[in-house]
């Protein structure tokens, strides 16, 4: 894997470290970190309540369009 060189303050440098466990690298701690994102993003959407309705009322639509 080909590394790269980041240019970060050291405020924020110290601020990843702290989330960091003994001899992890930074890049591994991005990377949990990332990845605890990207997880606490899909459960946000995945639990989202936006665009939902009841039980109830998808029953009702749906023996409103498809009547018996």
């Amino acid at each position: 894997m080909e590394n790269t060189t980041i240019a970060i303050t050291k405020e924020v440098k110290n601020k990843i470290s702290e989330f960091g466990n003994k001899g992890e690298s930074f890049s591994d701690i991005l990377k949990r970190l990332l990845m605890s994102a990207e997880q606490r993003l899909l459960n946000d959407i995945l639990m989202s309540k936006d665009g939902c309705v009841t039980i109830e009322e998808a029953i009702r639509e749906a023996q409103e369009k498809w009547p018996k």
